[in-house]
């Protein structure tokens, strides 16, 4: 018996999503929407800008449904190839890169690539081969190597200069190495030495940012982004001013928020970066606590299936990598929402799902769709 039209749409719309998980599909078009919502507020309802974030959002969507068909035994043989192809990416950017507003950061090879965005999914995938080649006989000296594998690309992106996406490609990393079985005792001195320069910085802070002081190994830049976290009213005009108005933005937002299209603070301009980096303090303004307990929820149960897919997952490398991937989109949302706080320095981490971009959306989607592939081919892969 010959099946009817809408039988036949009904099998292909259910064979199209065959093997995908649900929960982490729907959490990422809550996400989505979220985000979408939010932006056509930010962006005043232009339709120019509108139709562009509908298309990163299909693209990024697209990228994650190609990834997730990809059995991961293809990701893990590709991964020292990746990761190459994306070192040699990077010396080429630091050798005749194309700069912009003072950065070093961008390849044309045709088009205009940011070499560093491949890092954030390469870093992941080569240390967690590595690991993944070394189990049964891992010895110390893999942490090493492993640390020399991860400082190269992130030291020809820091000098770029690109600190936050320096800081997402080594946060990658670092999960890798620390699930791979790093011992507390080597983590925990860097945790103190981290902790005392934190309360030094505050305690000392008026005197080491002092005009005349000089950071070693910090760029002026940089320095006064740590100074006027510490007191934004210090340059209230200049880097502490997007501080300063997310901070009135999120407060002015209250319990319930101003409402959608309501918020003053992003529709009189004062909240720079509002669709892209800031678009948090756009969210809160109009959406208030109520609406930043849902955004916050949504990235908790985010957080909580990938794991769940990675401790489901048939082996090391699998389960290192959906980690990785997962605690890297823990890293964008906390390192965002602690910056657009002024509980954290200004660096340019977009926040997942929510922000506008497309090179940002893609590599989003791109670790989405590692997640999807590594529950999708579970059965598959043998331990």
């Amino acid at each position: 018996m010959e099946k009817s039209p809408l039988k036949k749409i009904q099998m292909l719309f259910f064979s199209f999503f065959a093997g995908l998980d649900r929960q982490l599909g729907f959490i990422l078009l809550g996400l989505a929407a979220v985000g979408f919502f939010t932006f056509i507020s930010a962006s005043q309802n232009t339709p120019v800008q509108i139709a562009d974030e509908l298309r990163n959002l299909a693209l990024s969507f697209a990228v994650m449904w190609l990834v997730s068909r990809i059995p991961p035994k293809w990701l893990e043989m590709g991964a020292v190839w990746i990761y190459g192809i994306g070192v040699v990416l990077l010396v080429a950017v630091a050798a005749f890169g194309l700069i912009k507003k003072g950065a070093r950061r961008w390849l044309n090879i045709g088009v205009v690539i940011q070499p560093s965005e491949i890092m954030k999914i390469a870093m992941p995938l080569m240390l967690a081969w590595y690991f993944q080649k070394r189990e049964g006989i891992q010895k110390t000296w893999d942490y090493a190597v492993a640390g020399v594998i991860l400082a190269i690309p992130v030291f020809l992106i820091a000098r770029q200069p690109d600190l936050g996406t320096a800081l997402l490609v080594f946060a990658a990393g670092l999960y890798v190495i620390i699930l791979a079985g790093l011992p507390w005792k080597w983590i925990l001195p860097f945790v103190i030495l981290g902790v005392i320069g934190v309360l030094l910085i505050i305690i000392f802070g008026n005197t080491i940012c002092a005009h005349d002081v000089a950071w070693p190994f910090v760029h002026n830049y940089q320095k006064h982004r740590v100074c006027t976290l510490l007191d934004p009213s210090s340059d209230p005009l200049g880097k502490g001013f997007h501080t300063i108005q997310s901070m009135i933005a999120i407060g002015s937002g209250g319990f319930f928020g101003k409402g959608w299209f309501q918020g003053t603070q992003a529709h009189l301009e004062f909240i720079p970066e509002k669709h892209t980096d800031f678009i948090f303090a756009v969210y809160s303004e109009e959406f208030g606590l109520v609406g930043n307990l849902l955004l916050l929820a949504l990235f908790f149960a985010l957080i909580k299936r990938g794991l769940a897919i990675s401790a489901s997952a048939p082996n090391l490398f699998t389960r290192l990598l959906g980690a990785a991937i997962t605690l890297i989109f823990f890293t964008y949302a906390f390192v965002n929402i602690g910056m657009v706080s002024g509980l954290l320095p200004v660096v340019g981490v977009p926040l997942p799902f929510i922000s506008y971009g497309g090179t940002a959306l893609v590599t989003l989607g791109f670790g989405a769709g590692i997640l999807m592939s590594i529950h999708r081919h579970r059965r598959l892969v043998q331990s």
